[in-house]
C-alpha cells in the first residue's frame, strides 16, 4: 500500500486520530498536508515527525467551518504539491450534554464543524478528487453515529449524517473512478478518551468483544488502505473499526 507522490490532506491532524493518520500516510510515501485550526505548535510537531521518518509534509491552517479558509488552504496545497489525491475529513469537536440541557448554540456549533466542515473540505477539494487518477474521499465517522450515545445528540447526528453524505458522493464520483468511503472508529485511546471517567471507560470496555480500546494505529492502517490503489473497487462503504461492537 505504497502512497508515493500521492498528496493527502488530513483535516484536524494536529492531534488524536488525525495526527496518527497523517503520520502513517507520511511514513508510506504520501505528501501530507497537516491541517489545524489553532494548534500550530502541535501541527508543526507532526510535520517534523513525518520529515524525520523520511516523508514530506506541510502545515496548513484553516478553520474547516469557514469555507473561505478551506479554499485558501486548497490554494496553499496547490502551490506546494499541485492537486490533492486524497482528502481525509477528520476534523471534529464535541460539546456533550443531555438533550434536555443542550442549547441551540451547542447544537449548531457541532453541526457547523463536524458536518459543515466536511461539506467545506469536500467542496474545496472536489475537483481535485474527481480528476485524480486514484481520487479518494475518506470521511471519519464514529461508532457513536451508528449506536447513538447519551449526552451526544449533536455529535451522533453529525457522525451518522456522514453515512448518507458518503454514499451520495460515492455515486456521484463513480463514473470518474474516484471513490468515497467512511471509516467509523470505535473508542480509541486518545486524549479525548482519557477525559472520560474511569467507571464509564470500564462500562464501555465491557461492550467491546475484543476487550480493548483501539489504538490510533488501528484506525490509521485502515485509512491508509482506503487511500491506496488497492481499495479501488470499494466505494460508498462504512467501515466499522470498533472491536466487534454491535450496531
Amino acid at each position: 500500500m505504497n502512497l508515493d507522490n500521492q498528496t493527502c490532506v488530513v483535516t484536524g491532524s494536529s492531534r488524536g486520530i488525525g495526527r496518527g493518520i497523517a503520520k502513517d500516510l507520511g511514513a508510506h510515501g504520501a505528501n501530507v498536508v497537516v491541517n489545524y485550526r489553532s494548534s500550530e505548535a502541535e501541527a508543526r510537531a507532526v510535520v517534523e515527525d513525518i520529515r524525520e521518518s523520511g516523508g514530506t509534509a506541510i502545515t496548513a491552517q484553516a478553520d474547516v467551518a469557514k469555507l473561505e479558509e478551506v479554499r485558501a488552504m486548497r490554494e496553499r496545497v496547490a502551490d506546494e504539491f499541485g492537486s490533492a489525491d486524497v482528502l481525509v475529513n477528520n476534523a471534529g469537536i464535541t460539546i456533550d450534554k443531555k438533550f434536555e440541557n443542550m442549547s441551540r448554540d451547542d447544537w449548531e456549533t457541532v453541526i457547523d464543524v463536524n458536518l459543515g466542515g466536511v461539506f467545506n473540505g469536500t467542496k474545496a477539494f472536489y475537483d481535485d478528487i474527481r480528476d485524480a487518477e486514484h481520487g479518494r474521499l475518506i470521511n471519519i465517522s464514529s461508532v457513536v453515529g451508528q449506536q447513538g450515545n447519551i449526552g451526544q445528540a449533536n455529535y451522533a447526528t453529525t457522525k451518522s449524517g456522514l453515512f448518507g453524505f458518503t454514499r451520495t458522493l460515492a455515486l456521484e464520483l463513480a463514473h470518474t473512478g474516484s471513490t468515497a468511503n467512511c471509516v467509523a472508529p470505535g473508542f480509541v485511546k486518545t486524549d479525548m478518551l482519557e477525559e472520560v471517567p474511569e467507571r464509564v471507560q470500564e462500562k464501555i470496555l465491557r461492550e467491546i468483544p475484543l476487550d480493548r480500546f483501539a489504538r490510533v494505529e488501528d484506525i490509521a492502517g485502515i485509512v491508509r488502505f482506503v487511500a491506496s490503489e488497492e481499495s479501488s473497487y470499494m466505494t460508498g462503504q462504512v467501515l466499522g473499526v470498533n472491536g466487534g461492537m454491535e450496531w
